[in-house]
This record gives structure tokens, C-alpha cells and sequence, in this order.
């Protein structure tokens, strides 16, 4: 509204400020000038008399005295000579209320015959008898024991005040007005660049930085508009510094492998990178409770962590077990000088480690195991021999093709180890070559067909193959072909069956391995893959299902070596398929 912004409150001030000025001014000419004009009629009044007197007192004729007082005096006025002896002279006025004045009145008022008494002037200023009409008196004394009186009505004078009280409102009138008008330029004028400074303010609030506000005067609004670009400056310049901060700092968070949460007290997580939102997905799904991402509230493992840090003022470590992994929080206070006003929360995934861990431990009981065994059997067997247990050249043979037997698997198992580590290590080199897709498919099913009718198991071969030769290394492919369907037949019981089928694609070539066999636990698909791995965790498997455990971890290799992807899909007692992707154009 007007009469709340600047340039209102500055025009009413000055305005009001002058009219008060104005309205004492007023009031004092008004009086200076009603006090004025009445003295100025009763000293013009004065001398008249005064000149009459004079008349009076040098004529002898009194008639002719009267005569030339008339001619001197105003013509609304009335003059009466009273004498000592009594008798009288009295002029005629334009003004018939004075005309009708009875001089016996006069002669009945005591202040005015003090003239007469005193030998004084006397002025005074009185109602007429039987009229409403107010008039002005003087008398002066003459030397001859007489008195010269003088009759002039007020009206004259109070038009002649009037007259000087409309001349008094009119210049105050004009003074209120151009008051007015200088109060409206100069609070314009002043109140401009505040304006315009409020509007640089409210652009700066919208962060509109690069607002100035133009320099119009060079006093102190002036120098006001000056500081306040320097701060707009300023501020651009510290809000920029502070953005890529921000920035910066936002990058790191969100490029960090390990999650991050800042929580205030009342336990709103204020700054989320990735890992640690999926940490907080899980937790929310593990506790049946719903992520509200307007006002994300920290779920319960953390609130007790969180209360924990603010009680205690100390960092917290936690470990927390959530869907299957397993995470390290470090939770630390953040400090608003000494008052603690949140937490800041580090976390780390260790199932990895932890799994890396368990693989090392297992890796090393594996070789121990795979080893062993057969190191006991080469002692034993050896012993036999170097005893002579054995009598006959038969049985000696016998032992010696088991020795020869043993050393060939421990040889097999040192070699996939070396084949394993080389492919993990990145040092597998391909003999990539083209070759008939068909008829390479066709001879490694070819080969299994024995082993699974002697196993009870059909092998079913399904090809769709849309181009004819393919570039592949097909002695490292052959062997993980090898694996998988050796693998499924040996899994699978009498009367099931193995199916192989072979795709391709204009890009791709796409191999299935399904059987309906006793399938993988659940629990150990993830693993499937790893160093070792055996679904019969006893070990005390029949002949016919002995492996070291190796096969599926370098298939895996193998697969992508080729740039390709190897995926399993198992259920128990019903059986396992194996899914190969290799791209047919990779380089």
C-alpha cells in the first residue's frame, strides 16, 4: 500500500510537518493582522481628531470649523464636536447607522467623557445602542473644555480583515500544494534508488547475482548503491565458491564406493550417495516399512546408532547383516561448535571380503583335500609295492595303473589350477579360427552319446542356426561344452535326459544346457562359479560324479574370454540350465 511504502511515509511527514508550520503561521497573521488593521483605524481615526481639535481650536465660526473637518475626515466616519458649554456639532456619514446615533449616549458613557474629566485620548470599541452594529470611538480633549469624537463602524475593518485572512489561506493554500508536489519529487527522488535496491534485493534472492543497481546520486544513497553492488559482488563470488564446493564434494560422495549418510538429530537422513540408498532399500524392505523420498526418516538399526553417538558423543562401530550381506557402519557426531546436531554415517559392504575371506580359507582346504588324497594313495600304494605286498607281477601292475591313475588326476588338477590362475590373471590368449558351427556342434554331441546312454540319460541336440561358420577358439569352447553336459549327465538320474540347444543370431550365438536332474541348492547358486565348488558338500561322492571342482570357474573364463555370458537357473530336484551368450563379431 501507499501509506506503508517509503515514498508515502516521507511525503505524508513533510506535508504534514508543513501544515502544522502553516496552520501556527496562520493563526499568528491572523491575529498579527485583525490587532493590526484595528490600530491602524484608530490611529487614522486618531490624527483626524486630533487634526479636528487643531480646527476647532483655531477657528472662532465652530460651523466652519465643522465644515473643513468634514472635508479631512473619511467619508464613512461621523464627527462630533461636543463644547464646554454644552452644546454640540455633529457631521454627516455615508453610513446611516452612524447617522442615527444619539449623541445623548455618548454623554452618558464614562470612559468617554473621561476626555472631558482626564483630559485624555480615549479609543474604544463598542456596540451602538438599539443596534447590532459594532463601531470604533476616539475622542481627543480640546483646550476650550471641549472634545472632538470620532464614529467609524468595524465593518470596514473586518472587511478589510477578511480580505487579508482570504489573501492568508490562499498563500497557504499554494504552499500546501507546491508542499505537496516538492514532497512527492523529493521523496521520489530519495526513495528511487531504495526501489530499486529492494527489487536488486528480491533478484538476489532468486539468484539473480549479476542485479546492479545504478548509481544516480553520489551522496550517501549513492555510496549505499555502491556497497551494495560490492556485496552483490561478493555474494555471486562466495555463492559460486560455495556451489562447486558443493559440487565437488557432492562428486566425491557420489563416486565413492562406500555409502554415506548424514542424519540430523531427529534422525531425517539429510545426504544419501548410491550405496547407501540401496543399503537403506534393504534395510526398509527387511523391516516391511515404506521410503518416503520427500521426508526420508533413517530406519530403526540406525536410530539406535544414531542415539547411541548423540548420548555418548563417541564414534560407533556396528556391524549390520541385511538381506544376506553384511555391512560395517562407522557412525562419528557432527559438531555445531560444541552441540551435537547429527551424525555422519560410513558404510562398507564387506560381503565380498567376507566371501573373499571364506573363498581362501576353503580354496586352501580344497587343494589340501584334493591333494591329499591321492598323496596318501601314491604313499600307500608305493609302499605296497616297495614291501612287496603285492607277490605277482599282476597285482604289481594293478598297483602301479592306480599310481598312474592318481598322478594323472593330481597332474589334471595342477593344470586347471595354472589354466585357472593364467585366465584370472588376464594372460589367456585365444586361437580364434572359423569353423562350421553345424558340424562342430554336431561332433561334440557326437562324443557324449556314449557316456549318456551308458548313464541312462537321453541327449537331445536342438540347433537353429542362422549362419554357417563362426569364429571362435574352438579348443577353449569345446571344453566348456565339455564341462556343462558332462556336468548334466552325471547330475542327472536314469531315464532323464540332457538337452543341448544351439542359437544364433545375426550378432549372437546363444547355448542351452538343461537336464532334469537333482539341481543346485538355492543357497549355492551364487557360488556355482567359484574355485572348488561341489554341490555334495560331504565329498563322499561315487565314482561316477568325482570332479575337482574347477570346471564351471574356468568355463566361466573361457566364456569371457570370448566377450560372451555364462548364467545358470536351478531348482531342486527338478533341474539346472546353463546359458551361453558369446557375440559372434567380437574382436
Amino acid at each position: 500500500m501507499f501509506w506503508r511504502s517509503v515514498v508515502g511515509k516521507l511525503a505524508i511527514t513533510i506535508l504534514l510537518l508543513v501544515s502544522f508550520v502553516l496552520f501556527i503561521l496562520t493563526i499568528l497573521l491572523l491575529e498579527f493582522f485583525e490587532t493590526f488593521h484595528i490600530n491602524e483605524a484608530e490611529n487614522d481615526m486618531m490624527q483626524t481628531a486630533t487634526r479636528v481639535s487643531q480646527m476647532v481650536e483655531q477657528y472662532d465660526d465652530r460651523d466652519l470649523a465643522l465644515e473643513n473637518a468634514e472635508l479631512i475626515k473619511d467619508p464613512v466616519s461621523r464627527i462630533a464636536v461636543v463644547h464646554g458649554d454644552g452644546t454640540h456639532r455633529i457631521s454627516d456619514s455615508t453610513d446611516d447607522d452612524l447617522n442615527d446615533l444619539n449623541l445623548e449616549w455618548l454623554q452618558t458613557d464614562e470612559e468617554l467623557m473621561g476626555v472631558f474629566t482626564d483630559g485624555e485620548n480615549v479609543r474604544k470599541e463598542t456596540s451602538l445602542p438599539n443596534s447590532d452594529v459594532e463601531a470604533m470611538i476616539v475622542g481627543t480633549p480640546v483646550n476650550q473644555d471641549g472634545a472632538v469624537f470620532i464614529f467609524q463602524s468595524l465593518d470596514i475593518v473586518n472587511q478589510t480583515k477578511a480580505e487579508t485572512t482570504k489573501i492568508i489561506f490562499l498563500a497557504a493554500g499554494i504552499a500546501i500544494i507546491l508542499t505537496i508536489i516538492f514532497a512527492f519529487f523529493l521523496s521520489t527522488r530519495i526513495t528511487s534508488p531504495l526501489i530499486k535496491m529492494r527489487e536488486a534485493a528480491l533478484d538476489l534472492t532468486r539468484g539473480e547475482f549479476n542485479t546492479k543497481v545504478p548509481i544516480l546520486t553520489h551522496d550517501e544513497i549513492g555510496e549505499l548503491a555502491m556497497a551494495f553492488n560490492r556485496m552483490g559482488r561478493q555474494l555471486k563470488f562466495h555463492i559460486n565458491a560455495l556451489r562447486q564446493e558443493k559440487e565437488q564434494i557432492s562428486n566425491i560422495v557420489s563416486s565413492m564406493a562406500d555409502g554415506v549418510i548424514t542424519l540430523n538429530r531427529n534422525g531425517d537422513m539429510l545426504v544419501t550417495n548410491p550405496p547407501a540408498k540401496q543399503f537403506i532399500e534393504n534395510l526398509y524392505y527387511e523391516n516391511g516399512m515404506e521410503l518416503n523420498e520427500d521426508n526420508p526418516k533413517s530406519p530403526e538399526p540406525l536410530n539406535d546408532i544414531l542415539r547411541s553417538v548423540i548420548h555418548d558423543e563417541n564414534e560407533v562401530v556396528r556391524e549390520i547383516n541385511s538381506q544376506g550381506r553384511t555391512w560395517v557402519m562407522i557412525m562419528t557426531p557432527l559438531y555445531d561448535q560444541t552441540y551435537v546436531r547429527g551424525a555422519v554415517a560410513v558404510i562398507r559392504d564387506m560381503t565380498e571380503e567376507r566371501q573373499m575371506d571364506k573363498m581362501r580359507k576353503g580354496f586352501i582346504a580344497n587343494v589340501s583335500h584334493e591333494l591329499r588324497t591321492p598323496i596318501s594313495m601314491l604313499q600307500g600304494y608305493s609302499e605296497a609295492i616297495v614291501d612287496d605286498v603285492a607277490e605277482s607281477k599282476e597285482e604289481k601292475n594293478e598297483l602301479a595303473q592306480i599310481i598312474h591313475e592318481v598322478s594323472f588326476r593330481m597332474g589334471r588338477l595342477v593344470n586347471e589350477l595354472l589354466d585357472l590362475a593364467r585366465m584370472e590373471a588376464g594372460y589367456t590368449r585365444l586361437n580364434k579360427e572359423t569353423v562350421n558351427a553345424d558340424a562342430y556342434v554336431e561332433r561334440i554331441i557326437r562324443k557324449f552319446r556314449g557316456i549318456a546312454e551308458d548313464n541312462d540319460v537321453q541327449l537331445i541336440s536342438e540347433k537353429n542356426l542362422t549362419v554357417s561358420d563362426i569364429s571362435i577358439d574352438a579348443d577353449r569352447l569345446e571344453q566348456v561344452f565339455t564341462n556343462l553336459i558332462d556336468n548334466a549327465i552325471r547330475h542327472t538320474k536314469e531315464n532323464g535326459y540332457v538337452k543341448v540347444i544351439v542359437d544364433s543370431s545375426d550378432t549372437y550365438l546363444y547355448i542351452s544346457i538343461e537336464d532334469n536332474g537333482s539341481g543346485i541348492p538355492e543357497e549355492d547358486i551364487p557360488f556355482v562359479f567359484e574355485r572348488f565348488y561341489k554341490a555334495d558338500k560331504s565329498r563322499a561322492k561315487s565314482s561316477s560324479k568325482k570332479g575337482t571342482g574347477l570346471g564351471l570357474a574356468i568355463a566361466k573364463n573361457i566364456v569371457e574370454a570370448h566377450e560372451g555370458r555364462i548364467s545358470v537357473k536351478s531348482k531342486m530336484n527338478e533341474g539346472t540350465t546353463f546359458e551361453i551368450k558369446i557375440p559372434l563379431h567380437a574382436d
